[in-house]
């Protein structure tokens, strides 16, 4: 055991969009992630439970999509999960969790005896499916259907009812194991109800775009073992290529996300090596041909 510095380290998103029906949740779980990605869609994977609804954004891009039966069992989440992750996803999107706790909620309703005690058999399932989750290394957006209600609202002096959502269908603590909560209305309209990044939490209603995503992502890969404005610094100055060996030696935990940055600089200086060996060469030839020219006089 021993005491050290916090330190924020990089971060896989675990990101919750809750909203009732028509509200755009699947959408907008398409949008995030293709700013996750930065448009790489063959990296996006959904886990449909909704009917085939994943189908109906096919033309954003060419994402994945795991087409999930009944039972919704925690069990058979965990194995689409899974399989997302071997199949190399950086985004997973689960469309929607609220499923699984409906199933949990009826096969508990059916179990003989005492009901209290019966949670014992249940909750063990649900922490299972939830820290599967939250260990993925992969981003991961869960959407969650909210129960529905109708208000009186005046418009254009008349009372007309608009649908609103009240609560998630799911366990009433599990927002608090998500890094982020967007709320999305009937209009589409989002707003951070938990927010640990700080991005948007005294933002006001927005729509979700790949902007969002891509905002998110920024600060995921802002820890410990991103590249420093230094080391770029560093990495634009050089001008040669044993410097940047040097560069990528000195920095062995950034290896990764150096590797990119001085294979760029290379091809440049490779490029400035052969237009000056090129210079120099049409220089000595110019020389030449003025001392060809003398000679012959």
């Amino acid at each position: 055991m021993i005491i050290r510095k916090s330190e924020r380290k990089k971060a896989k998103i675990k990101l919750a969009l809750q909203g009732s029906a028509g509200s755009g949740k699947t959408y907008s779980a398409l949008l995030l992630a293709e700013g996750l990605v930065d448009n790489e869609f063959t990296k996006i994977a959904i886990i449909d439970t909704e009917n085939g609804s994943a189908d109906l954004y096919a033309h954003l891009g060419n994402y994945n999509v795991i087409s999930m039966e009944p039972p919704y069992s925690p069990e058979r989440f965990i194995e689409a999960i899974t399989l997302c992750e071997r199949a190399g996803m950086k985004v997973i999107i689960i469309d929607s969790i609220s499923h699984c706790w409906d199933y949990l909620l009826e096969f508990h309703s059916n179990m003989p005896g005492n009901s209290f005690t019966n949670w014992s058999k249940v909750t063990p399932r649900q922490n299972a499916f939830i820290n599967k989750i939250l260990q993925s290394n992969a981003h991961i957006i869960s959407t969650m259907r909210v129960k529905q209600d109708y208000v009186l609202n005046q418009k254009n002096g008349k009372m007309v009812p608009e649908k609103v959502g009240l609560k998630a269908i799911q366990r009433n603590d599990l927002d608090y194991e998500f890094t982020i909560v967007f709320d999305i209305d009937i209009a589409h309209q989002a707003k951070a109800s938990k927010d640990r990044t700080g991005l948007f939490i005294n933002s006001a209603e927005f729509i979700i775009k790949a902007s969002t995503g891509q905002k998110i992502k920024q600060w995921c890969e802002e820890g410990v073992g991103t590249v420093r404005e230094e080391v770029q610094l560093e990495i634009t100055a050089c001008e040669t290529i044993e410097g940047l060996r040097h560069i990528y030696s000195k920095y062995p935990d950034l290896q990764e996300q150096l590797m990119p940055l001085i294979l760029k600089k290379k091809e440049l200086l490779e490029r400035i090596e052969s237009q000056v060996i090129s210079n120099n060469q049409i220089i000595q030839q110019t020389k030449n041909q003025e001392n060809g020219i003398d000679n012959n006089k």
